[in-house]
């Protein structure tokens, strides 16, 4: 290769510092290409080859560095270390990289190294901070003194922070089966740990129900479902996607080395004295392992009725059903409704020393205290149907079944109810009349569905209105009557609220409220159901009885201010 004059003939290859230093006159190309193999087999930076080497001073690379890119240069000297932010930046992670973090404003960070134009540097900062970044240049001689002088308080401080309040409930059986030690190593990599506990803290701070880990072919998601919306939050580099996806596995007592089939398991977060449970599921992708991880609330099922948003007569209907001795309770919805905490306040409610209460799930999602909670394996051949004929052999009160979904287990269940016990649960259906004629679809008896059904509650949940920013609300009269208002209901005593949104809320949102039908099973209503009668006829009868259907429930809570007419016509879509 000959010597090339400093220009527009710098090499391709050549790229980032190296290229700005060459056209800029102040490294042959050659030199510059031999400068960049020494720091790729040195593994270290091309600016601290540069100065290693003498090539240049690195006070003169830092200027024209600065100069060329329009960054700030500084001068680290006279930066004061006790004035720069702490717990900011992992230290393993800014020596590594040889960087500083030099100050913060909101949600960005001022970011001091030697070459700013090393794309990878700038990409993990930004995912080990979940900040912004600013940079500016240092020079790389004071840089390198400036860490060293901080290493050890920065080592210090990194292991508070590692070892502190926060930490997984990680089996010691399931760590110990794991032989290859570069592959643990890479599982407990610091920042993949640090940014799987910064995300789980996030989610709880926003309440949010889920976390979906997305791994696509040229980025890396991460979404929150808070308030039953997705909301993207960050797009850490995709490089970190395999390392992440085994931190979850490892702590979620999953097989980290299988990536073929789905898994499902469970982990623990602990702060303090509080654990916080997660269900995670892993789905295998084009692209790598999708992971959704389900954050479990015990106080969820502790809310009691009056929180979970059943207005009076829904409650006194709900709460009589419950009293009976025997008879089947159903709750229906879509998938995300809240089925499952209606069914877990009924059972607290009552869960007392003299009540057996047996329940079988897919899987248990909460652990509740003085009831055998029993998981659905169907490997093992414990489905729905099984654990329930082992229940009756249990001397049991009542029985929750977490969903009925076939003939088998509707025809159990149904027997358990006309033989002294209390059954309780769940369906997939629209609303509560469709119910029954889902049930006659799955081939259930008519009088079999007569005799033991006593009360069907179908519900969807809506965004709650936040009380600080909320306002009236100016609809058309025209549009408040298609939505299902009578005339008699717009008197003027009344106005609707819209979101607005402010920094207490989620674009004017927080929260969520449930809508519910509640519908019990009348003597008609049994007439109507052994005379083979429709969805339609039972509807029409339940309307007689007045029971409201779900658009009807919803807009009473427009009527109070609890939530938006938007919201209850896209949970109510008829």
């Amino acid at each position: 290769m000959q010597a090339d004059a400093p220009g527009n003939d710098a090499p391709t290859k050549l790229t980032g510092a190296a290229r700005v230093l060459v056209n800029a006159g102040k490294l042959k190309e050659r030199a510059a290409d031999d400068l960049v193999k020494q720091a790729r087999d040195k593994k270290i930076s091309f600016v601290a080859a540069a100065v290693g080497a003498n090539a240049m001073s690195a006070a003169d690379l830092a200027h024209t560095l600065s100069q060329a890119l329009s960054v700030p240069l500084i001068d680290l000297s006279a930066v004061d270390p006790q004035r720069l932010p702490r717990d900011v930046l992992d230290s393993k992670l800014a020596v590594q990289y040889q960087v500083v973090a030099l100050g913060r404003r909101g949600n960005r960070l001022i970011i001091g190294g030697a070459d700013p134009t090393e794309q990878e540097v700038v990409e993990r900062i930004k995912f080990a901070t979940q900040l912004q970044s600013d940079w500016v240049i240092v020079e790389q001689d004071k840089l390198a003194k400036f860490l060293q002088g901080a290493a050890t308080s920065a080592t210090e401080s990194l292991e508070s922070m590692t070892s502190g309040d926060i930490d997984f409930d990680i089996a010691e059986e399931e760590t110990d089966k794991k032989d290859d030690a570069q592959e643990l190593a890479e599982v407990e990599d610091a920042p993949v740990v640090r940014f799987l506990q910064k995300m789980l803290v996030d989610a709880i701070n926003l309440r949010a129900s889920d976390l979906h880990f997305e791994p696509y072919e040229f980025h890396y998601r991460v979404r929150f479902r808070v308030d039953g919306e997705l909301r993207e939050i960050t797009q850490p580099p995709i490089a970190i996607k395999d390392k992440l996806s085994s931190r979850i596995k490892v702590i979620s007592r999953l097989d980290i080395a299988e990536r073929r089939v789905p898994q499902d398991g469970r982990m623990k977060l602990k702060f303090g004295s509080k654990a916080i449970d997660f269900r995670v599921s892993t789905l295998p992708t084009l692209f790598g392992e999708k992971i959704v991880i389900r954050i479990l609330d015990p106080s969820s099922a502790k809310l009691g009725i009056d929180a979970l948003g059943y207005e009076k007569i829904e409650k006194d209907r709900l709460m009589h059903a419950i009293q009976r001795p025997y008879g089947m309770v159903l709750v229906t919805g879509p998938t995300g409704s809240g089925k499952t905490v209606s069914l877990y306040t009924c059972l607290n409610i009552l869960n007392q020393p003299g009540v057996n209460i047996s329940t079988v799930e897919d899987p248990a999602e909460i652990n509740l205290p003085g009831i055998n909670q029993v998981n659905v394996n169907d490997k093992a051949g414990l489905n729905f149907a099984a654990a329930l004929k082992s229940f009756l052999r249990q001397d049991p009160d009542i029985i929750m079944v977490g969903e009925i979904r076939d003939l088998d287990t509707a025809d159990i269940a149904i027997k358990a109810a006309q033989t002294g016990h209390l059954v309780l649960s769940t369906l997939h259906t629209n609303d509560a009349p469709t119910t029954l004629t889902r049930l006659m679809n799955m081939g259930v008896a008519a009088f079999n569905i007569a005799s033991s059904v006593i009360l069907i509650t179908a519900q969807r949940l809506t965004r709650r209105l936040c009380e600080s920013c909320k306002q009236p609300a100016d609809y058309p009269i025209d549009a408040l009557l298609r939505a299902g208002f009578k005339e008699e209901d717009l008197d003027g005593t009344w106005r609707p609220y819209r979101p607005v949104g402010c920094s207490a809320c989620n674009n004017g949102y927080k929260g969520r409220v449930g809508v519910y039908q509640v519908m019990p099973i009348t003597e008609d209503m049994q007439r109507i159901i052994l005379s083979q009668g429709t969805a339609v006829d039972i509807a029409t009868q339940a309307q007689k009885e007045g029971v409201r259907d779900l658009r009807q429930a919803g807009l009473s809570k427009v009527r109070l201010g609890i939530t938006s007419l938007e919201e209850v016509l896209a949970a109510t879509n008829e």
